[in-house]
């Protein structure tokens, strides 16, 4: 938090009210040729956007920097090409295609860093745009339902643009900001966008990858989770567990049910002890209204959040991520399907490696067995190689536990013949025949050896295979 000087504190309300503008007064701010950080996640400042929408026709080259925006799809329409541009640093689905069109950029970068490119001047921010609880008594609005990525790019930018929302939740820790600091604020009283995070295909494909995770957790974890129904499906299967705590990106609904049953308390934390920490919230309107004012919550900077040495000092510490394939050697691919953009790194690294740090800690990648394509056919997600193009998000040498609806590979410490066969046990049965063959061929798992006859030593049953013909 920026220090603000106690005459302004003293006099916020004369400073608030001086401030006071609409969306449309408040965006001409935004000129060609800048940098604008757009809050994201559920936090996006809807009316703030829809006027830079409005605007853009005026304006020419204006870089839209973000990270994943629940929202609509406007903003990169093609009628805003040499207006409007994004720059995301993860790829959301309504910014998916206009980024594979070339209509939109994306900058690979861990999440841990993403702050640091505008603190650092790598990406310097003209304008912010931000979203914020209204005041409290000092003049002092909290960053809600995003502080993570938002308060150092917030305090980067010449400019600040602040929706202030009479339903945004005060969430504490590292959150408040002064309206001192506020260029342009914007009154609005409208509901944050909410997300359900349990929304799936197949939730009995869902279940069954759930239960294997919740037995990789041990009592007194500290756990992350990322985005999506596995998540809060293991967070249903984790009732008999005790003392588990949060430090994580972001939270959702799910983690609700478990502090009020006693089961994540923080008590066993060595980092934050009885706090869930994070940084940034990703639910409904129970999560939002739960989250207000609540003392157990503390949302923090991601470059704090996220960083691996501050991960590994919880322990125990947990972390659940999601592929979209993995090859034989343990390679990972979570953000892109061949050369097509399809997500980013987010926190993923960040977590593997400080989750492997972590005394006791335990690092997941998880991912259904097969996917279907468009056409209808079914392939494993199990491969041999990693598609052509495809990105790696976790090396094969962070890689640890990879689970499926099929079960746990643990792939530490092993070889690649080994991480070869663990990982095609736990592939969908129609193509473990197949995928055998195809390690075969790459030497990974070498020709099948018959066992010794009887009576034969196995130095003698040795000598007779290696025999020539």
């Amino acid at each position: 938090m920026v220090i603000t000087d106690w005459k302004d504190i003293k006099n916020w309300k004369e400073i608030y009210s001086s401030r006071v503008t609409t969306a449309d007064e408040a965006i001409k701010a935004v000129n060609s040729d800048q940098r604008v950080y757009l809050t994201g996640n559920a936090s996006v400042p809807l009316q703030l956007l829809e006027a830079l929408v409005k605007r853009a026709p005026e304006i020419y080259n204006v870089e839209i920097a973000q990270v994943l925006t629940i929202c609509s799809s406007d903003y990169v329409a093609p009628e805003m090409a040499g207006h409007l541009r994004v720059n995301s640093m993860f790829i959301s689905p309504n910014v998916r295609a206009a980024i594979n069109e070339g209509r939109g950029d994306f900058t690979p970068v861990l999440l841990s860093e993403f702050p640091l490119l505008f603190k650092n001047g790598i990406l310097p921010l003209d304008v912010a745009l931000i979203h914020v609880s209204t005041p409290d008594e000092n003049g002092f609005c909290s960053l809600g339902g995003e502080a993570g990525l938002t308060m150092t790019a917030a305090e980067s930018a010449r400019i600040v643009i602040a929706q202030v929302n009479q339903q945004m939740p005060r969430t504490l820790g590292d959150t408040a900001m002064h309206v001192s600091r506020m260029n342009h604020i914007v009154e609005v009283d409208v509901p944050l966008t909410e997300r359900h995070m349990a929304d799936e295909n197949d939730p009995e494909l869902v279940e069954q990858i759930a239960g294997h995770i919740a037995s990789l957790i041990p009592d007194g974890a500290t756990m992350q989770l990322g985005i999506g129904g596995v998540a809060d499906a293991v967070l249903k299967h984790l009732h008999d567990k005790k003392d588990l705590g949060i430090h994580s990106e972001l939270i959702s609904d799910g983690i609700i049910d478990l502090v009020e049953a006693g089961v994540i308390n923080g008590s066993r934390k060595t980092l934050h002890p009885g706090k869930i920490v994070a940084g940034f919230l990703l639910g409904t309107k129970r999560l939002y209204e739960w989250a207000n004012n609540n003392p157990m919550i503390e949302l923090r900077r991601s470059e704090y959040i996220n960083d691996p040495m501050v991960i590994a000092q919880n322990d125990k510490m947990v972390a659940i991520n999601q592929a979209i394939e993995v090859d034989f050697t343990g390679q990972v691919c979570a953000d892109s399907i061949g050369p097509k953009m399809y997500s980013a790194v987010g926190g993923q690294l960040d977590f593997t490696y400080g989750a492997s740090r972590s005394k006791g800690g335990v690092a997941i990648i998880t991912m259904p067995s097969t996917s279907t394509l468009r056409d209808g056919s079914v392939v494993s997600k199990i491969v041999p190689m990693l598609k052509h193009g495809a990105g790696v998000v976790t090396s094969r040498n962070h890689v640890r536990y990879v689970v499926t609806e099929f079960g746990i590979a643990d792939l530490y410490g092993k070889s690649v013949r080994q991480r070869s066969q663990a990982l095609i046990d736990i592939a969908h049965p129609q193509f473990r025949e197949q995928l055998t063959a195809q390690a075969r061929e790459l030497n990974y798992l070498g020709a099948t050896l018959q066992p010794p006859q009887a009576g034969k030593t196995v130095q003698a049953a040795a000598q007779t295979i290696a025999a020539p013909a």
